[in-house]
């Protein structure tokens, strides 16, 4: 790629900053990334990053993106014991309540399962050794610098806590603002009397609880992705997945008055209430590694930078600052890996209305996996938000669509791959599948997505 700019600031460390940078670092002479945290030198878990202790997915979509910015990284993450996802049969997915009939397909591309911490610090490595790119960590961003007439952002007031805290400005010809939910680019914006982004918000108050496991050897037979979602009448889920060093992380998720607790024994009784017999066995007689730990997420939140009229030269946002939605979908880093190729792409066409042309190109992605989830919590009743009638059809179509993927692995498998972002989401209403769809809504007979079978009593092992 042709260079376009002398310096690049990248505000923020974290997935999306990463991302950000190896794609700036292609359009830029020289890139400063800067992390307001301490930035480890191995894999662990960061102060400014509290959803990395839960379980992440990286998905076919990320997957694929990743290993073409940085190629080699997923055989290192393999090598280094990530458990990756080769086949259907080692998913078991129900989502709002059924059961999707998954049968004996390669998943390609795979499904990888590092834990945050373990691929950020991987990343963080690939990016480090980038001869364009210094990084900066125990920096704060304190706002921008921009040029008299306020329509071009010309660089970043920062404070170097380790240097005794004076403010200074990085001039820059890019700032890109990549510092997740809590970015403080609107805040900005008015600072300067620019115009602020539209924005769309969901109240969903979900809460989750997570720690790290070792279950019996076979204790799941070859499975390795377990996600059991909420559904109208039980406004909980869980997901259960392999990791490095032979772990599993467990989170336990709840919407509103219904969040999980954080003792062991009220914690396993929580779990007790969603997972599947043989899924709740293993849990029960597992090793715990570590305490319960909890992260609450109050809405969804996507600001509208796409529809602004006027935005200063020299300015992006990415990642969750543009849309921040409910983690239990684990879409979030293969959106921030989407939007990287939309800033790769944007940043071929040069500088001329970079901005307008990076937002419009990031729209897509955002807005697939904005109406998923979305879409997918507006089906609980507790839910408060606007469902207006296009919204209460498609969900009406979605559930049939889950109730023949309980028979039919054809739709089960088109499902899976929307919600993974691999495919549109227009792949749902092709006629071939809708037919499909019709045909297996015509056998109402329902696959449980539980077993019935009556429990054991809970041993202790897991507190």
């Amino acid at each position: 790629m042709q260079k376009i700019g002398d310096h690049a600031v990248v505000l923020g460390a974290g997935i999306a900053g990463l991302l950000a940078t190896r794609v700036v670092a292609e359009a830029y002479e020289h890139v400063t990334l800067v992390e307001r945290d301490p930035l480890p030198e191995t894999a662990e878990t960061r102060r400014g990053v509290p959803q990395g202790r839960h379980a992440h997915n990286l998905l076919p979509s990320g997957a694929r993106i990743i290993g073409e910015l940085f190629p080699g990284l997923l055989d290192e993450l393999e090598a280094g014991g990530t458990p990756v996802v080769r086949d259907f049969t080692e998913i078991r997915f129900s989502p709002a309540g059924h059961l999707l009939r998954l049968e004996g397909r390669p998943a390609e591309p795979l499904i990888y399962q590092p834990s945050r911490p373990y691929l950020e610090g991987h990343l963080r490595a690939r990016v480090r050794a980038l001869p364009a790119v210094e990084i900066v960590d125990r920096c704060e961003a304190t706002g921008l610098a921009t040029t008299a007439t306020r329509d071009r952002v010309t660089g970043v007031r920062i404070v170097r806590r380790a240097a005794g805290g004076a403010e200074e400005t990085l001039d820059a010809d890019l700032v890109l603002d990549a510092t997740g939910r809590g970015g403080r680019t609107p805040a900005w914006l008015a600072t300067l009397g620019c115009e602020q982004p539209p924005e769309e918000r969901l109240a969903i108050d979900v809460t989750y609880a997570s720690r790290h496991l070792r279950l019996d050897p076979g204790a799941l037979g070859g499975e390795k992705f377990i996600a059991i979602g909420a559904e109208p009448g039980r406004p909980t889920g869980l997901v259960l997945f392999a990791q490095e060093e032979d772990r599993w992380i467990l989170t336990a998720i709840g919407y509103g008055a219904h969040h999980p607790p954080t003792d062991p024994d009220g914690f396993l009784a929580f779990v007790e209430t969603v997972a599947p017999l043989d899924v709740f066995a293993a849990i029960r007689d597992a090793e715990a590694l570590d305490d319960i730990v909890t992260h609450r997420f109050p809405a969804d939140v996507r600001r509208r930078y796409e529809r602004l009229r006027h935005f200063p030269a020299g300015l992006l946002v990415f990642g969750d600052a543009i849309c921040s939605s409910n983690p239990s979908y684990a879409l979030g880093m293969s959106v921030a890996a989407l939007q990287a190729v939309a800033l790769r792409d944007s940043l071929a066409g040069g500088n001329r209305d970079l901005a307008g042309r990076f937002f419009r190109a990031a729209r897509k992605p955002t807005t697939m996996a904005w109406r998923l989830t979305v879409g997918s919590d507006l089906t609980l009743p507790h839910v408060q938000g606007p469902r207006p009638l296009p919204v209460r059809v498609i969900n009406a179509y979605i559930d049939r669509v889950l109730s023949a993927a309980e028979r039919d692995p054809a739709v089960a498998e088109q499902f899976v791959r929307v919600a993974a972002l691999q495919h549109p989401f227009r792949r749902l209403f092709r006629p071939s599948t809708a037919l499909r769809v019709l045909l297996g809504n015509l056998r109402r007979d329902r696959v449980p997505a539980r077993d019935a079978a009556p429990r054991r009593p809970s041993s202790p092992h897991m507190a």
